[in-house]
């Protein structure tokens, strides 16, 4: 059986293109949770150790590590189960959301053997369940009264930039994005940055998004500070009219987010 050219879906995709730029991870994880994938085992009354949601008890394979843990593998699609499995075996399909549930405190592996795996600790698990995400991040507050300092980084973050870039593309409610550095002396010894957001609908949510995606490029205890830009308060006014945006919503839509055209 041939299946080197056997063509991605697009969680396959996803996962290939998180596993070098974070800004798809979100992507990712939602798609994830909302997808039907493939687990090694069968309906068994009499071995089995996890019930379905319908009632109807199933066995769910594990396989052993070199440490000697164990780890439940599942597969994306056909294709990746044959690329990992030697012999015929039996499977079921089985909805991420649920499969999680029924295995919460096991760790995971997405397609095994493959160049593009991912595996899942209970903790992340958990996380997923709860968040959407793998990681929260956390929130912190600027008064409006707080006298901060703002200006421009000497050294642009071109990695950090490159990668929000992608991600606002995403978002069709984010028009436009800006950079700065920011010292609030009361709170911080060093200045970190600040990106400012303009847009309409649940900024939050790509706020959220966006700082787990900082997370993933910037070093430890890095703060990035995000804010809705409004037009009546100084830091706000700073970004409109002191810089200019390193992201607008007409260059995003120009970009090709699943790389090859027509790969999607």
């Amino acid at each position: 059986m041939n299946i080197i050219d056997a063509p991605e879906n697009k969680l396959e995709t996803l996962l290939r293109l998180a596993a070098n730029e974070p800004a798809h991870r979100p992507e990712f994880c939602k798609l994830l949770l909302d997808s039907v994938v493939l687990v090694l085992g069968n309906i068994d009354e009499e071995e089995s150790n996890r019930e379905s949601e319908e009632g109807n008890e199933i066995a769910i394979e594990s396989w052993e590590e070199a440490d000697g843990g164990l780890t439940i593998p599942f597969f994306s699609s056909l294709d990746s189960l044959e690329a990992s499995v030697e012999d015929d075996a039996s499977y079921l399909e089985i909805p991420v959301r649920d499969l999680f549930e029924m295995t919460l405190g096991s760790k995971l592996v997405m397609n095994p053997h493959s160049e593009y795996g991912k595996e899942f600790f209970s903790d992340e698990i958990e996380c997923l369940l709860a968040t959407g995400s793998i990681e929260k991040s956390s929130q912190r507050i600027i008064e409006t009264d707080t006298e901060v300092i703002l200006g421009q980084p000497g050294e642009y973050p071109a990695l950090l930039v490159d990668s929000l870039i992608t991600l606002f593309s995403k978002h069709a409610n984010i028009k436009a994005a800006y950079l700065a550095l920011i010292h609030d002396k009361s709170q911080d010894d060093e200045p970190n940055f600040i990106i400012g957001l303009q847009g309409n609908g649940d900024l939050e949510m790509v706020i959220e998004e966006a700082g787990l995606v900082a997370r993933d490029i910037t070093e430890d205890e890095e703060i990035i500070d995000f804010i809705i830009i409004e037009e009546d308060d100084d830091i706000s006014s700073y970004f409109i009219n002191e810089t200019k945006p390193f992201y607008e919503a007409r260059w995003g839509s120009k970009m090709e987010l699943y790389g090859e055209p027509g790969k999607a």
